[in-house]
């Protein structure tokens, strides 16, 4: 019987993945999630200037801002995350060169080729999102963007004019400036308006205006307790009326009418009509997952850093091939759309090199195959074959007298 307490056995729970594994998921992560919010803000931040530059000068409402920023920021996000997954998993595994980790992963028996399954894991959810991005919602968000900028284009001239800024009118020979402007009751204070009718200049000046619209459809701007001065610039019969109720027709802007550009077609149209054009864009769709999923693979054997040389080497490398990637992605569906090349190997030929890239990274570090190294082997053959070739040639000397087995005659003479 025993005089202490004790339990029941337990088995101990099964190992779970390996640690390597979940180290290396959650540091890709963290990275991955720190890089897209740096590029994230630079790419907002860019677009907030460019359109804040634009609500400045009267092209787009300052209400826009908001909606056409979001819409920009969307059709970037594809590349910003292909670009993300790509450094994150380099920074990762470069650290782990660093600090001498893959050292110690490699002497316990992790290969090179263990680390693909981890990265696949971390990439994949990543790739699906940029495929659905690229082929979804992009030109969801460039469709919007560009049925809002036709809706801004085609307001009237007084829904377009932006308080404290002279504005031309686009249809007739008008000038607006509209001090402040009254949401609540659709009304505007101290309205300058110059127009030019029969050769003579008139301008108007009302404390207040307000817009109203007919049974038939027909819109005014009426001016309320007012002054017209009238006359040919340059001559004094000017004409000074006073109104307490002065009514100007608004006139409407007819909504442009153009062709749908090919960002902003449905995956679905694209498919439909088989055209050149049509086939380059839909390459540039499917290829931003595929390279993705190829860089993420790339960055494997591109994080070998050497402790004792540059810590930042790798990095640049990578960078200038993930550009040079890029823009061959880019030249090909050129070549597609001016049906220089056809559309399969349009499609497959770049993607099909950087594989083949990715295979002799990954042969070169797993053999550590250098051209230094075949040198000196090579040097060391030479080297061994001349010193054989001198020691086969070398003349047998002379035995020297007196030498070698005894002469019984010279013996018996001494």
């Amino acid at each position: 019987m025993h005089d202490y307490p004790h339990s029941s056995p337990v088995k101990s729970k099964p190992p779970g993945k390996d640690i390597f594994q979940r180290a290396l998921i959650s540091e890709c992560a963290s990275n991955g999630l720190l890089v897209f919010a740096v590029l994230l803000g630079i790419i907002v931040v860019s677009q907030l200037i460019r359109l804040l530059s634009d609500a400045v000068s009267g092209s787009i409402p300052v209400e826009g801002v908001l909606a056409l920023l979001g819409f920009s920021a969307m059709n970037y996000l594809p590349v910003l995350l292909s670009i993300s997954l790509f450094i994150s998993i380099l920074l990762a595994l470069s650290r782990s060169y660093r600090d001498s980790e893959m050292v110690v992963w490699f002497c316990t028996g992790i290969g090179l080729t263990r680390w693909i399954r981890p990265i696949l894991l971390y990439a994949f959810p990543v790739v699906a999102l940029i495929a659905i991005l690229s082929l979804v919602m992009t030109p969801w968000a460039l469709k919007k963007a560009d049925d809002y900028k036709k809706k801004l284009e085609s307001r009237d001239d007084v829904a377009a004019a932006t308080p404290g800024m002279f504005r031309e009118s686009k249809q007739a020979k008008r000038m607006y400036f509209i001090e402040n402007v009254n949401v609540g009751s659709n009304r505007v204070g101290n309205i300058f308006v110059q127009s030019e009718q029969n050769g003579k200049l008139g301008t108007m000046v009302a404390r207040e205006g307000l817009q109203e619209t007919l049974p038939n459809g027909d819109r005014f701007l009426v001016l309320l307790n007012g002054t017209r001065y009238e006359g040919v610039p340059g001559q004094r019969d000017y004409r000074i009326i006073e109104f307490e109720r002065y009514a100007m027709r608004i006139e409407e802007v007819p909504a442009k009418q153009a062709a749908p550009h090919l960002r902003t077609m449905t995956t679905l149209e694209l498919l439909e009509n088989q055209t050149a054009w049509n086939a380059s864009e839909l390459h540039w769709r499917i290829g931003l997952p595929v390279s993705a999923a190829i860089l993420a693979l790339l960055a494997i054997p591109m994080g070998f850093v050497n402790p004792r040389a540059g810590r930042s080497l790798n990095l640049v490398l990578a960078l200038v091939l993930y550009m040079i990637y890029n823009n061959m992605i880019s030249v090909s569906n050129a070549w597609v759309g001016q049906e220089k090349v056809s559309s399969a190997f349009g499609l497959l030929w770049i993607h099909t090199v950087a594989l083949i890239l990715t295979a002799l990274m990954f042969y070169r570090r797993m053999t550590l195959f250098n051209f230094r190294w075949v040198n000196n082997r090579l040097r060391a053959g030479r080297g061994k074959q001349s010193e054989t070739g001198r020691i086969g040639s070398e003349p047998s000397l002379p035995a020297a007298e007196g030498a070698g087995t005894p002469n019984p005659v010279k013996d018996e003479a001494r």
